[in-house]
């Protein structure tokens, strides 16, 4: 008894080791609730499977580098057969797809604590299921790649030939678009592709943006600069065209063509196979968070898309063309400004295909290496393996447009709407969502209309190749 009379003497005389004997009680708890807390926001499972360090900003870039595609340079003649109106309605609504899309992705990883596309089609259908997610994400993003390179491979050499003035080729090995695209594969895209994060490329899609905002002036600059009726198109205007309504803005049009255009806005969008593992790279990794950075994106590419759309449209209104600098280049083929430009989209899709092979990469390893650890020999033998075959493609085949228009056929809606349907249909419990609830048949609808968008390509294919053209004016 008298120890402790002594004892609360002495801790009545150092109130501060009562404090501290108190706050040590309670911090042990806080700590050990701190980290589950900050990690799921108490909802199991939580991602472990990699600890992210790519900031905000730099996923906002690399995300849009991937949403950023060739197709920008046929949107102006989309609109011309959709109209100013109908094109903004449909452009909308695309945007707005594609960010429930990004949405269904992300609930479906939260539920089950997974960031790999392959690894949620196991997780929904079983192996059957992860081999059909890694097949559709690699024929997808080997088309996009091998687009990117036609354009390189067709425009790199023209633009040679107008900087150094030459009114024809000369035949040398730089104006040879099958020596430049190795060139530039070896050169520019390998060390890129080496990078062992995805996050690392922030920088380069920060600058490939950069290249499209600058695409994007000029064409506004152009709008201002070039008169309508421009006397060089009176021999590409068609005989059933009237020269009234040639520089005419059409707010609502409907004709062959405008079905067409579909397809060209729905494929605009697609950055789903780069989602994921931009995901798992993200530095706080949050469903909130990476459905902010999708967010950012797709607004921040909706504005360029219509913009470019408009202003493209407005300068050249029934003259525009399929291919946009294709028709700048029939006003004036030698003006410096349309050869930076030209150079700028050269740099852009160039510097967007480390990011497109990323997720092959991804998608390989996880099927023919699910359960290995990093290693260098696999990383840069897959990208040398990817870039080779892509190269042999662009080199060895004339014209891949109807093959990889079969694959991009099939695999954008699969990958846009298709699939993160079903995961979430698959994947989130009937426990916590019945089959008959809001969000699972918002999901279920979500689906079908992939399917619609897939049937209505591949009948436009067909319809390509029965009467022996190709209408479809643009590409991702």
């Amino acid at each position: 008894m008298i120890s402790s009379l002594i004892h609360f003497i002495i801790t009545c005389k150092n109130p501060d080791r009562l404090s501290l004997g108190r706050l040590h009680i309670r911090e042990s708890p806080e700590r050990e609730e701190f980290l589950p807390h900050k990690s799921d926001g108490g909802k199991p499972p939580q991602f472990t499977d990699f600890e992210g360090k790519t900031s905000f900003g730099m996923s906002v870039f690399n995300l849009s580098n991937a949403i950023m595609g060739s197709g920008i340079l046929g949107l102006s003649y989309a609109m011309s057969n959709t109209g100013i109106i109908l094109f903004l309605v449909l452009l909308t609504c695309i945007a707005v797809l594609s960010s429930y899309s990004v949405h269904l992705l992300l609930r479906s990883a939260g539920v089950v604590g997974i960031r790999a596309y392959e690894q949620l089609g196991k997780r929904a259908f079983g192996h059957p299921g992860k081999i059909l997610a890694a097949l559709v994400i690699t024929l997808h993003n080997i088309g996009a790649m091998s687009s990117y390179l036609f354009i390189v491979k067709s425009e790199l050499p023209l633009v040679i030939q107008a900087f150094l003035g030459l009114q024809h080729s000369s035949g040398a090995w730089f104006l040879n678009g099958n020596y430049l695209i190795i060139i530039v594969s070896i050169c520019i895209i390998l060390p890129l592709a080496l990078m062992r994060q995805l996050g690392y490329l922030g920088y380069t899609s920060g600058f490939s943006l950069t290249c499209m905002v600058f695409f994007l002036i000029s064409v506004i600059y152009k709008k201002f600069n070039i008169p309508c009726p421009y006397d060089g198109f009176s021999n590409h205007t068609a005989e059933n065209i009237s020269i009234d309504g040639e520089c005419e803005a059409k707010y609502f049009t409907i004709n062959q063509q405008t079905a067409y255009t579909v397809p060209i806005l729905a494929f605009a969008f697609v950055c789903h196979p780069e989602v994921l593992p931009i995901y798992t790279e993200l530095r706080n990794p949050t469903k909130r968070r990476m459905q902010a950075i999708a967010n950012v994106s797709i607004l921040g590419m909706f504005v360029m898309y219509l913009l470019t759309a408009i202003f493209g449209y407005l300068t050249f209104y029934l003259n525009t063309e399929a291919e946009l600098l294709h028709t700048y280049s029939k006003v004036d083929p030698l003006d410096t400004l349309i050869l930076c430009v030209r150079l700028a989209v050269l740099v852009a899709v160039t510097l967007t295909v480390p990011v497109v092979l990323f997720p092959i990469r991804r998608a390989l390893l996880q099927l023919l290496f699910p359960d290995k650890p990093f290693h260098w020999v696999r990383h840069i033998s897959i990208a040398l393996c990817l870039l080779c075959v892509v190269n042999l493609l662009v080199i060895s085949v004339p014209n891949i447009r109807d093959i990889f228009g079969i694959i991009g056929a099939t695999s954008a809606p699969s990958l846009i709407f298709i699939l993160p349907g079903l995961f979430y249909i698959r994947i989130v419990s009937t426990e916590q969502e019945p089959m008959n609830s809001r969000p699972k048949i918002q999901a279920a609808c979500f689906t079908a209309l992939g399917f619609i968008f897939m049937s209505m390509s591949l009948t436009f294919i067909t319809l390509d190749w029965v009467y022996g053209e190709n209408r479809s004016g643009g590409g991702h």
